[in-house]
């Protein structure tokens, strides 16, 4: 079993790195345009069709996803770090430290997600620093109250109390005793914030507030592919939305996968 899940975490890591270098190296075809070749079906020679603008929907798909999984690493990665550096403060520094990053925790989740991606792209002028500060600022409190709650947990452990007691600082504590023990909360907490953070962006873009039109973007693919449903081109919105959704669902089994293979049952295989 322990085999297994290693070899499918081994295979769906190297199939996204293989989409990201794709889409990177496709992302100068992705725009060209050929009004020769407009509103093709999928065929052989364009497997997932062409635009309105002759495009390669192959190419921009490609190029899409590869933009979304960037940016879903590198937001899900601020997002994981800010969450385990208030976790980290709220279980070492005291009831009034724990008191503020609780009510921060309360006060980013009592605000409707999507609207807060919206406001805070809007506030960093939208584009790529817009989306990534809007994501990676707003799917932090999930993972922050998970990791307080296991180091609050941990803090009131006798070996630590022990350890307290022989003088070991704090920094001492949270680098030797506290953090070993968080990283498989860490790294599954880490690995499904992406799906959220690949979702969000696309939902921002596709509503008009994240990347901006001349980009390759999923989001932004969908977006335009919507007026022209009800003329029968179908494949500009059904290739690249259900490329979208596997890829989230690839990160989730991930996820899942990661938090089977570091707990308890799967530590002991």
């Amino acid at each position: 079993m322990k085999k297994r899940t290693i070899c499918f975490l081994t295979v769906s890591a190297v199939l996204l790195l293989a989409i990201t270098a794709a889409g990177l190296l496709l992302e100068q075809k992705a725009v060209q345009t050929d009004f020769t070749r407009k509103n093709l079906m999928p065929c052989a020679a364009y497997l997932f069709g062409t635009d309105w603008m002759g495009r390669d929907m192959f190419a921009r798909t490609l190029a899409g996803l590869s933009l979304s999984i960037r940016i879903g690493i590198l937001t899900a990665a601020v997002s994981a770090a800010i969450a385990l550096a208030l976790g980290t403060v709220s279980a070492v520094l005291g009831q009034k430290a724990d008191a503020v990053v609780s009510w921060l925790v309360d006060l980013v989740m009592g605000i409707p997600h999507i609207l807060l991606v919206i406001l805070i792209s809007l506030a960093c002028g939208k584009g790529f620093a817009g989306v990534v500060a809007g994501v990676a600022l707003s799917h932090w409190p999930s993972l922050a109250r998970v990791l307080r709650g296991e180091l609050l947990q941990l803090s009131r452990a006798p070996y630590i109390l022990t350890a307290q007691k022989l003088g070991v600082s704090k920094a001492g504590l949270i680098r030797r005793h506290l953090f070993p023990h968080l990283m498989p909360q860490y790294l599954t907490g880490l690995i499904l914030l992406f799906p959220h953070a690949i979702l969000h962006e696309s939902s921002v873009t596709f509503l008009g507030f994240g990347l901006s039109p001349e980009q390759p973007a999923i989001g932004v693919i969908l977006s335009e592919s919507m007026r022209y449903l009800t003329t029968g081109k179908w494949w500009l919105a059904l290739f690249p939305g259900l490329s979208l959704v596997l890829t989230v669902m690839l990160f989730a089994l991930m996820g899942g996968q990661v938090r089977r293979l570091t707990g308890p049952a799967g530590v002991q295989e």
